[in-house]
């Protein structure tokens, strides 16, 4: 299933995500809370999105009641997980709603490893 997602998208790696960031595309973190506490997040400073893998599809197909005002046919959608497994099975969701989506190939894990902006975990004690 991995490899068939994967066949219907344009990856991009890390350095790509962040100048497309840069450029307006809407950078989308699916981890879920206690992951990106734990690990750390994208900088704020870049305005990533958080929507969770669960609610992702009817957040920004834009014929949904409850999209996003960002949710549009015209937006680029990069999809970033922890590394890069659930990111490809969710940009080939938003793909068949019609979406221009990818995902980011190695995923939040590649982002920090690569030295881009993060936001430390919050602190556990």
């Amino acid at each position: 299933m991995l490899a068939d997602a994967r066949s219907r998208l344009d990856r991009i790696d890390v350095e790509a995500a962040y100048r497309e960031t840069l450029d307006g595309a809407f950078l989308v973190d699916i981890r879920p809370a206690a992951q990106r506490a734990a690990e750390g997040e994208v900088s704020p400073g870049l305005h990533p999105m958080v929507i969770e893998r669960n609610v992702l599809e009817w957040r920004f197909d834009p014929r949904s009641e409850a999209c996003l005002p960002e949710a549009s046919y015209d937006a680029r959608i990069l999809v970033l997980c922890q590394e890069g497994f659930t990111s490809s099975l969710a940009a080939d969701a938003l793909r068949s709603l019609g979406l221009d989506a990818t995902d980011v190939v190695g995923g939040f894990k590649a982002w920090r490893g690569a030295h881009l902006p993060t936001a430390c975990p919050r602190d556990r004690s």
